[in-house]
């Protein structure tokens, strides 16, 4: 009883500090959300920790304690950012979405469309990634996301609820995968953010940053079953302005060993993931036990 009391107190705490920040512009909500979570990374030592030793463990020496502390302060503004940026996504209208998010490399996702098998766009919880979702539907991008079922019912609501103001759906990845392949079957886009271990769905290990890290095979398995192109897609958030930037597809292996092509294709698509935040370590959600599951 007291955890589900705690559980609507902070339901309802969230509403109302999302909805002050819906009220308030929106640049001055960033700058405040963004001092927010430099705070929050002193306040909350537990995933500080957590973040500074997954970044110590990705990168050993190729950076100083100085840098990587650095780095995981930006980690918990940028995530600040990103919950002011989705509580305001209703404000995110075709002229609002143009001013804060460019697309780089644009004609590879049209290119990808003229396949007519539609398109596995898939991300990482890198950047506004909730905002990318949102930016696409604004841009005649019609197709879903792959999202996880958050089982205290009135946070999934509200979750869905700032989603579909953008007319943004979800398939829980609970789901058949008929819905996944039906929405392809539309040529429509089917957005997967697959770059954390999850040991309750089928996955493989493949090399990231240099350590053997527990995979979801869905995307490439997905993409085999519907001859869809398996598309790369990352959101950058540059101050507050947006570059969703557009990859070359991942060309998948068919060797005709089905298991060595799953590890093979599975590490392709990651080693784009991980050049991203290579490139870009302040924008991913460095507090997650990546590296959780270990080989038997």
């Amino acid at each position: 009883m007291k955890f589900k009391l705690r559980r609507y107190f902070l339901y309802y705490l969230g509403r109302v500090v999302a909805f002050i920040f819906y009220v308030i512009p929106l640049e001055i909500g960033l700058s405040i959300a963004s001092a927010l979570g430099r705070s929050v990374f002193y306040i909350l030592p537990r995933y500080r920790n957590l973040t500074i030793e997954n970044l110590r463990f990705a990168f050993g020496n190729e950076k100083s304690e100085d840098e990587l502390k650095g780095i995981a302060k930006r980690v918990f503004q940028n995530l600040g950012k990103n919950a002011v940026e989705l509580v305001n996504l209703p404000k995110f209208n075709k002229p609002v979405m143009d001013r804060f998010v460019g697309f780089r490399n644009r004609e590879r996702l049209d290119e990808a469309y003229k396949k007519g098998n539609g398109v596995i766009v898939l991300t990482a919880h890198f950047g506004s990634w909730e905002l990318m979702a949102a930016a696409l539907r604004e841009n005649n991008c019609p197709g879903v996301t792959i999202g996880r079922r958050i089982y205290f019912k009135k946070y999934d609501d509200f979750l869905n609820k700032l989603r579909r103001s953008r007319d943004v759906e979800v398939i829980y990845r609970d789901e058949s995968p008929r819905k996944m392949l039906k929405t392809l079957r539309k040529n429509w886009i089917v957005g997967i953010v697959a770059d954390q271990d999850v040991d309750s769905v089928d996955g493989v290990f493949v090399n990231f940053f240099g350590r053997q890290a527990y995979t979801p095979i869905g995307p490439v398995a997905l993409a085999k079953a519907s001859g869809a192109v398996l598309l790369p897609v990352f959101i950058i958030r540059e101050g507050n302005r947006h570059t969703i930037a557009i990859e070359e597809p991942v060309e998948l292996i068919d060797t005709g060993n089905k298991e060595a092509d799953i590890i093979n294709n599975t590490q392709k698509w990651s080693n784009v993931v991980e050049s991203y935040i290579r490139k870009y370590p302040d924008q991913w959600v460095w507090m997650h036990r990546r590296w959780k599951t270990k080989k038997q």
